[in-house]
């Protein structure tokens, strides 16, 4: 039986990019294919107003990356937070990334905004800071693409950091057995990182933008955490 995957994509990527990555939806689903649970996946744009409708049901909610701020004030993005603490309070399971991270701790009791640290690029360490029974395959550090200026800087009070560094502490968490967040883009690959940074060398500056070009030399753990989160939806927690 396939866990049914709601992806809210929470952008439109730029008009150079479309011909060749579509969209963060369809990067999940390519990300997702290479995992060995079965999952089947419908995509909505939550910044075009698309929904689910009201009687379709599914296993979790995965909000994506966006180079919206999670603490902005858009329309959609209130749109969006009304729907998924909704979805909390029903107790679906959430999934986030990036923008999706960022906006699920702000929900939830915590604090996103802009970080002092500055902009993270290309590939980052992180150490693990928790273990659970869906974090397998087990691994002691985590490598992902990463691409935000924005950061988690307080977890809501029941929330649990997975992993973690000095320049991003609160780089994953997770909330019991219902959300899962990552601040790293577990579906990136290489190429399109190198895209990005090409596009923001001018706003990056050229410290930034060679480290980061230089850092795609690492490999990274994007499958490895798109199981987790498979792991993470198809587990059911032990009865008391």
């Amino acid at each position: 039986m396939s866990l049914r995957i709601c992806i809210l994509e929470t952008d439109n990527l730029r008009p150079e990019l479309v011909d060749q990555y579509q969209g963060y939806g369809q990067m999940f689903k390519r990300l997702f294919s290479q995992q060995p649970i079965a999952a089947d996946f419908t995509i909505y744009n939550v910044v075009q107003g698309d929904y689910p409708a009201d009687d379709e049901t599914f296993d979790a909610y995965l909000v994506t990356g966006s180079k919206a701020d999670s603490f902005g004030t858009d329309p959609w993005i209130q749109t969006l937070k009304q729907y998924l603490l909704t979805r909390y309070e029903r107790g679906d399971k959430l999934l986030g990334v990036c923008f999706g991270h960022q906006l699920l701790a702000l929900l939830l009791g915590g604090k996103s905004e802009r970080a002092t640290q500055g902009w993270g690029v290309g590939t980052h360490n992180y150490k693990m800071a928790a273990k659970a029974p869906w974090m397998s395959p087990v691994r002691e550090e985590l490598t992902l693409l990463i691409s935000h200026q924005d950061q988690v800087t307080s977890l809501p009070e029941n929330a649990t950091v997975i992993a973690s560094s000095d320049f991003c502490p609160y780089a994953a968490y997770h909330i019991n057995d219902q959300v899962l967040c990552f601040q790293g883009h577990p579906e990136f690959i290489h190429d399109y990182s190198r895209a990005l940074l090409d596009i923001r060398q001018q706003a990056l500056g050229e410290q930034i933008y060679s480290k980061g070009i230089a850092s795609l030399d690492s490999e990274h753990h994007g499958t490895t955490v798109a199981e987790w989160m498979m792991r993470f939806v198809a587990h059911k927690p032990e009865a008391a």
